[in-house]
């Protein structure tokens, strides 16, 4: 059986394709700028979002603030909560988290539920408002009641770590589950480390893998992390260092500081992978610059080992 190779396209239908797609887009920003130089907020907000993610128009962070705050004026709420996010992240306006929060309100007000979480998130880590983590389960239960997963997985780990309330491992399952039910990455990586742990339920390595393996399936870089552990200790699963290494990659070029260490562990022990202290060097440099005090006692560690060698 022969399979059907997909038509390839002319160059020149490819050309006259692009052409006019960028015709359509020119089209779009005309009609959407036009429309919100008129004060339509519905086609502020929308340029405002073209200007600031990648959808074939140049990024331009400012631009996307000042369509949103045209907008948010007139109480449109998801321009309200992009300001909020802008201004937590000082996309295109300066950091302010005071400033973030009250346009969370705004959109909180409206019933947004992103809004209402992220308020709960503000009172979690003490941004924008003193640290208050009863306000911060109130405003996270407003969103769960509307299923918000977000916000379940929030009051999951108040439970889980005995913040605003009293510690429940079985309380924080549930509201984990809630959340895991509904795709949530961080809650199904949470659910494996109660697994893990043995916290509420019986201890279970098998029931943890199966957990981290649907949170790493999104890319999750502490469930990817939590892969790389159980197959280098062989819990849950056969002992396996190059298993453990390739996990551990993943989380490490996500970023994950810890998971950098290991990497560069692996590499200097030759654990998986061929042993080479260039490279552990390099991966130690990385989680060094990240701020991991391990890596950095290791980085000194190292250099002085090579400078002998």
């Amino acid at each position: 059986m022969t399979l059907e190779d997909e038509p390839s396209k002319e160059p020149d239908d490819e050309a006259n394709a692009d052409s006019g797609s960028d015709t359509k887009l020119a089209y779009l920003i005309t009609a959407l700028g036009q429309a919100a130089d008129d004060g339509d907020p519905e086609a502020q907000f929308h340029l405002g979002a073209l200007y600031e993610g990648n959808q074939g128009v140049p990024s331009d962070p400012q631009e996307a603030a000042s369509r949103y705050f045209q907008a948010a004026e007139q109480g449109h709420v998801g321009a309200q909560l992009a300001l909020g996010r802008l201004s937590s992240y000082g996309l295109g306006v300066p950091r302010d988290y005071t400033k973030a929060m009250e346009w969370f309100r705004k959109a909180a007000d409206q019933g947004d539920n992103d809004a209402q979480t992220s308020i709960g998130l503000f009172y979690l880590y003490g941004q924008g408002v003193p640290q208050d983590y009863a306000e911060a389960l109130r405003w996270f239960r407003i969103a769960a009641e509307h299923d918000d997963a977000d916000a379940q997985a929030s009051i999951g780990t108040l439970y889980q770590n005995g913040l605003g309330v009293s510690q429940d491992y079985e309380e924080a399952m549930l509201w984990f589950r809630k959340a895991a039910d509904q795709g949530d990455a961080r809650a199904q990586t949470n659910i494996g480390v109660l697994h893990y742990q043995g916290l509420g339920v019986k201890q279970n390595f098998v029931e943890a893998m199966y957990w981290f393996y649907k949170a790493a399936a999104q890319d999750f870089p502490g469930a990817q992390f939590n892969l790389g552990i159980l197959y280098e200790k062989g819990f849950g699963a056969p002992q396996d260092y190059a298993k453990a290494m390739e996990w551990y990659r993943k989380a490490a070029d996500q970023g994950s500081a810890s998971a950098q260490v290991r990497v560069a562990s692996f590499y200097e022990q030759g654990l998986g992978v061929p042993q080479d202290n260039a490279q552990a060097l390099s991966w130690y440099e990385r989680a060094a610059a990240l701020g991991n005090p391990t890596a950095q006692r290791q980085v000194a560690t190292l250099k002085e080992k090579l400078a002998e060698s």
